[in-house]
C-alpha cells in the first residue's frame, strides 16, 4: 500500500513539474506557472493560467536580417537614429533614452535632457556600457560599431533604401511598435501617412511642374534626383524632375549655378545643411545670385525651404515623414 502511495505522489510531482514549464511560440519566450489549483475546477485553473502567461522575450529582424531578440520589458533604450526617436515620441512610448550629443531635432526637443553617449558619428562605447541599456538601435552613421555594441545589448539596425522607402518606413517604424506593444497605434499611424502619399500623388499628377532638389553646404551645392536620399518627393510623391540623370550619391552631384540655370526648374527644393553642421554662408546667401534669380522657380516664387530636421536629421520617423510630405504638397499645389 505504501508502494502505491509513493507512485501516486511522484506521478502527481511530473505533472506539476511539466504545468510550470517555459513554453515557446511564435519566437518569442513565454513562461507559464500555476498555484493552487482546485482538481473540482478545471475552468477557473486555465483562467489561472492564463492570467499568469507572461512574454519574457520579443524577436524582431533588423535591416541587416538579423534576428534580434530583446527583453519584453524594455526600460532603457539608446537610440542613435533620430527617426526612431521621433517614432518613440510619436507612439508616447514610456522608456528612459539615451542619444547622441550635439544637435537635436527641434521637434524633439523633449529629448534634450537625455544621457548622451557620443556624438551621431562616434558612439562612446564606454558610456553606452554605463547606461545598462536593454536594447541599442543605430543606422548607417553608426554602422562600423555594429558588432561592439552587439556586445553590450541587443542592437538593432535600421535604415531606409529610397528604392523601397515606405516598406523600409513601415518595418522601422513596426520594431519599435512590437518592441514597446504598441501595434495598434502604429498602424494607425501608418495607414494616416500611407493616405497622405495618395492624395500628394493626386496634387502631383495634376501639375507638369519640374522640380530640382539642393543641398546646400556652407556655399558649396548639391543635387538629388529619383532614387537618392531626398527621392521620395519623385519616387514617393510623384513630383517630376527637372533633371533625371542625376548621379545618386550619399552626397550628391556637386552643382554650379550654370547648372540650375541650365536645368531652370519650375520649383527648386532646398535643403540647407548648415543650418545642422555650421559655417557662414546659409542657404539664401548661397543662392542669391544672379543666374538663379532668373530661373523660373525664383520668378514664381517657387524657391522652397525644406526643414533640415526633417529632411536632413530625422527622416524616416512617424512625425517627419507626415511632415516631409506636408511640405512637398505646399509647394506644389
Amino acid at each position: 500500500m505504501k508502494k502505491i502511495v509513493t507512485l501516486a505522489l511522484a506521478s502527481v510531482l511530473s505533472i506539476a513539474m511539466l504545468t510550470g514549464c517555459a513554453t515557446k511560440e511564435n519566437g518569442t519566450t513565454t513562461t507559464n506557472a500555476t498555484e493552487g489549483t482546485n482538481a473540482e475546477s478545471p475552468t477557473q485553473s486555465n483562467e489561472d493560467e492564463a492570467s499568469s502567461t507572461t512574454t519574457t522575450e520579443t524577436t524582431v529582424t533588423d535591416a541587416k536580417g538579423n534576428k534580434v531578440t530583446v527583453p519584453a520589458d524594455v526600460k532603457k533604450a539608446v537610440v542613435m537614429d533620430y527617426g526612431i526617436l521621433d517614432s518613440i515620441q510619436a507612439l508616447e512610448i514610456d522608456v528612459e533614452v539615451a542619444i547622441p550629443s550635439g544637435e537635436t531635432p527641434s521637434f524633439l526637443s523633449d529629448f534634450s535632457d537625455s544621457t548622451t553617449i557620443g556624438s551621431i558619428k562616434e558612439p562612446d562605447l564606454e558610456a553606452i556600457f554605463d547606461f545598462e541599456p536593454d536594447v541599442i538601435f543605430i543606422s548607417g552613421r553608426q554602422e562600423s560599431f555594429y558588432d561592439q555594441l552587439s556586445e553590450i545589448a541587443p542592437t538593432i539596425y535600421v535604415s531606409i533604401d529610397s528604392a523601397k522607402y515606405m516598406e523600409d518606413f513601415k518595418n522601422n517604424t513596426n520594431i519599435v511598435a512590437s518592441i514597446f506593444n504598441k501595434e495598434t497605434e502604429a498602424d494607425e499611424a501608418i495607414k494616416a501617412i500611407e493616405a497622405k502619399v495618395e492624395a500628394a500623388k493626386a496634387v502631383s499628377a495634376k501639375t507638369d511642374d519640374k522640380a530640382l532638389i539642393i543641398l546646400t553646404n556652407d556655399g558649396s551645392m548639391s543635387a538629388y534626383g529619383a532614387g537618392s536620399r531626398f527621392g521620395i518627393i519623385h519616387d514617393l510623391l510623384g513630383v517630376k524632375a527637372a533633371d533625371d540623370t542625376i548621379e545618386v550619391s550619399t552626397h550628391g552631384q556637386e552643382v554650379s549655378y550654370e547648372y540650375i540655370s541650365q536645368v531652370n526648374p519650375d520649383i527648386l527644393f532646398v535643403v540647407d545643411r548648415t543650418v545642422i553642421a555650421g559655417g557662414t554662408n546659409l542657404a539664401a546667401t548661397t543662392l542669391d545670385n544672379e543666374l538663379v534669380n532668373e530661373t523660373s522657380a525664383a520668378t514664381n516664387n517657387k524657391i522652397i525651404s525644406l526643414d533640415p530636421d526633417l529632411w536632413y536629421l530625422s527622416g524616416g520617423g512617424l512625425t517627419s515623414v507626415s511632415e516631409m510630405i506636408d511640405e512637398v504638397v505646399a509647394a506644389i499645389q
